[in-house]
């Protein structure tokens, strides 16, 4: 390993002996790439998005632990065992946690300001991310004053659902 490698202590560096780059120079430049894709839902998510349409939100319960999911799981992450029985659940329930976001980046899916949450729906034993709406977002000071006073959130849905997560258009404080 000795003769591969020089090793200079002054400058703290380690070096390849017999390989030296081109003398060349190189330039970067800057790309942004966008991947489109198609997801493959399978019948899980088939039945949760096509609940969501109209206007139900669906989990799943585990025949072992008893355990109620949402988004619906075709698994049991605790006991892996298949989940076939469907609930509908409540469209209330509480926030663990949120975060105001009053900034842009690229690929967002909604202009800010808005808040995304953990919001822990009743009857469910795992909490689903989503946006929390009806109130405004502009003053980060008052939002945050107004979240102390948040506990209890319930559904709001889009007036045109698509099958997808956005047919919940937000949670709203109850």
């Amino acid at each position: 390993m000795a003769e591969k490698y020089k090793v200079d202590k002054d400058l703290v560096r380690m070096e390849i002996v017999d390989f030296t780059f081109p003398e060349k120079e190189y330039r970067t430049s800057r790309h942004d790439t966008v991947l489109p894709y198609n997801w493959a839902l399978g019948p899980t998510w088939t039945r949760f998005f096509d609940g969501l349409k109209e206007g139900k939100i669906l989990g799943t319960r585990c025949k072992k632990c008893n355990k109620v999911l949402v988004p619906a799981r075709t698994f049991c992450p605790i006991c892996y065992e298949d989940m076939q029985e469907w609930i509908e659940l409540p469209q209330e329930g509480s926030i663990e946690t949120w975060c105001l976001v009053n900034y842009k980046y690229y690929g967002q899916v909604k202009e800010p300001p808005y808040i995304i949450a953990q919001i822990h729906l009743d009857k469910a034993d795992c909490s689903l991310t989503h946006f929390i709406g009806g109130f405004n977002l502009s003053d980060p000071d008052k939002v945050r004053g107004k979240m102390k006073t948040v506990s209890r959130v319930k559904a709001v849905w889009s007036k045109e659902k698509h099958g997808d997560i956005y047919d919940i258009a937000h949670f709203k404080p109850v």
